[in-house]
């Protein structure tokens, strides 16, 4: 009996492929077009920093630090400054912070760990991505409808409060999706192994799967503070200041109920002035803006890559 011949191996073919295989030239020039993108965004964003440097380091050395404690004025640029800017957006970011942090990981938490797979979910889970890319200015129409108008005698009408439950609804749709993301990356094996010690769902979720997923979480935090700090139409709706700002020494709560304006606020407004020197004072705005928003990531990362070691 002939005994059939044995074609080459598996092995013997890849092997043979990957010594005879021809130059990729198309995957070649898609990673050269593609560092040539990355190379032009860098160039460009490299001319607009050094500009807004070149702009603003002047008013840094004339006034030094009397620039970050000035108030908000559009008469004299020897006198205005940015103080009242960094404190509404620190008090801006906090509300953000308190109210869409919380209620943007718990929605989270509930559509990706417990509601069940139902048309209903499957609707919400679209819209709150569709919401995510809506624009902002849409947001300030809703804030002015709902957290000045409707909610006036609660918030006080155009507040830091009305400003900061504006933004936090801005961002709310971001932290949800990028929880979700960041649970659904935790291994099932985390889950199974809880359950198979007789934990309870609640107990799995709280002790395992939110630490293992605390990095993409916080990941979540930097980019919706990245969006909430350099947000400006919606400020602009429901009456952040872009004039002149008294504040009549009101204590902590009682500025809540106030007057605010933020830094992109002021950017936008000291850029269509027509004064020359307001110029200066523009990008020296945009500088402490860059910082403030870079020292809030900054926080966030380290957090972040606290979880990541532990993990």
């Amino acid at each position: 009996m002939a005994i059939a011949a044995r074609g080459p191996s598996t092995a013997d073919v890849v092997r043979q492929h990957l010594q005879g295989r021809r130059i990729d030239y198309k995957g070649a020039l898609f990673q050269a077009a593609i560092l040539v993108a990355l190379l032009l965004s860098l160039v460009i964003l490299f001319v607009l920093i050094s500009q807004v440097v070149r702009g603003g380091i002047e008013v840094f050395q004339e006034r030094g630090f009397d620039f970050l404690r000035g108030r908000l004025t559009v008469v004299s640029a020897s006198i205005a400054g940015v103080g009242q800017g960094i404190a509404g957006s620190l008090l801006l970011m906090a509300f953000v912070v308190l109210a869409a942090f919380p209620a943007g990981i718990g929605a989270a938490v509930y559509l990706q760990e417990y509601a069940p797979d139902t048309k209903l979910n499957r609707f919400v889970n679209v819209n709150i991505r569709n919401l995510a890319g809506v624009p902002s200015i849409v947001y300030g129409i809703l804030g002015l409808v709902i957290f000045v108008q409707v909610l006036g005698p609660l918030t006080g009408g155009k507040t830091v409060m009305a400003g900061g439950l504006t933004l936090a609804v801005l961002v709310l749709p971001i932290v949800i999706l990028t929880t979700m993301e960041a649970l659904r990356a935790v291994p099932g094996s985390i889950r199974e192994a809880g359950f198979g010690v007789g934990a309870t769902r609640w107990e799995v979720i709280r002790s395992h799967v939110l630490p293992a997923a605390a990095p993409g979480i916080l990941t979540g935090t930097v980019l919706s503070i990245s969006r909430a700090i350099g947000e400006t139409a919606p400020l602009l709706l429901v009456g952040a200041t872009t004039g002149l700002l008294a504040t009549g020494g009101s204590g902590f709560f009682e500025s809540l109920r106030g007057g605010y304006t933020a830094l992109p606020v002021i950017v936008y407004r000291w850029t269509s002035l027509p004064n020359e020197d307001f110029r200066a004072l523009t990008s020296a705005a945009i500088i402490v803006l860059l910082l403030l928003t870079l020292s809030t990531n900054a926080i966030a990362i380290i957090l972040r890559n606290r979880y990541e070691r532990k993990w």
